[in-house]
């Protein structure tokens, strides 16, 4: 008996032969269903109930072409070209780190502090993400984008775009002495943090494709961006303004401890939701 190659079946099995190697069984599905979505418009339900429906050659070209991205351990977000945060549409290519679940704990943490910023500034902005949910929970604050990336600045852009939120971007380096950070209530910052010799431990997906300029600082000195940026935000930053950073595990409790060092005010170090600490408040 022949069996049908063109089945929405024999996609959910092809993906799961080439792509088992690289993720666990669920995350292959999970791959599928959003290639089917993104590709068809289809959601789960129909993906499950309509396993053994046949396809049309137009409709099998587009959710077998990303697999020839995926294989090479893409990440699907850079595949469809776009990912989820805080209910916006951010799209993403190789120029920007994709958005992780922690970055939106970090917006929600600063969204349930009870601050009211008229001025917020992003500093390394990348995709736009932060500034792009923090504009969408103040929708009176004046945002601005900063980062040293002319690639990541103009997705920045689009994506303001497409979610019709108005951000200011600004070409910066936050390591640059001539860098000069306009005034400001609130600064948040998700900085290169993973250290370089933690690169060979990081998912393919991550360490071939997401750039390291965004991703990696040197073990000599981890605290490198802290540092720099904790020292221009307090020339920043309002009486009472508050600086955000998202940091390594290991780091973070000594990035509060260099704020305390700087004269910062309530230095706290919180834990993401896995229980490391991850997150340091700080208030000029």
């Amino acid at each position: 008996m022949r069996v049908a190659t063109n089945t929405v079946n024999a996609v959910l099995e092809q993906y799961q032969r080439d792509l088992g190697d690289l993720y666990p069984a669920t995350e292959v599905r999970a791959i599928a269903a959003a290639i089917f979505h993104h590709g068809l418009g289809w959601d789960l339900i129909r993906v499950l109930m309509d396993r053994d429906a046949a396809l049309s050659e137009s409709e099998l070209l587009r959710v077998y072409m990303p697999l020839k991205r995926l294989r090479t351990g893409e990440p699907l977000q850079y595949v469809i070209g776009e990912t989820e945060f805080h209910g916006l549409v951010i799209g993403v290519d190789s120029n920007v780190l994709i958005p992780r679940p922690e970055t939106e704990e970090l917006v929600e943490l600063i969204h349930r502090s009870g601050i009211r910023p008229s001025r917020i500034l992003d500093l390394g902005t990348g995709s736009g993400c932060i500034a792009l949910a923090l504009k969408k929970f103040f929708p009176e604050a004046q945002v601005t984008g900063i980062d040293v990336s002319d690639q990541a600045l103009l997705r920045a852009m689009d994506n303001g775009r497409r979610n019709a939120l108005e951000v200011t971007w600004l070409h910066g380096d936050v390591l640059h002495a001539d860098l000069v950070i306009p005034s400001v209530d609130l600064i948040v910052s998700n900085p290169p943090y993973v250290p370089r010799s933690e690169e060979a431990g990081l998912g393919i997906h991550v360490r071939a494709h997401e750039p390291h300029l965004a991703l990696l600082v040197e073990d000599t000195d981890p605290l490198r961006f802290y540092r720099a940026i904790g020292g221009k935000a307090l020339s920043a930053l309002s009486t009472g303004g508050a600086l955000w950073f998202e940091g390594h595990h290991i780091h973070s409790p000594e990035v509060a401890v260099l704020l305390e060092q700087f004269g910062y005010h309530d230095v706290r170090s919180i834990k993401d939701l896995s229980g490391a600490p991850r997150f340091v408040r700080a208030t000029r």
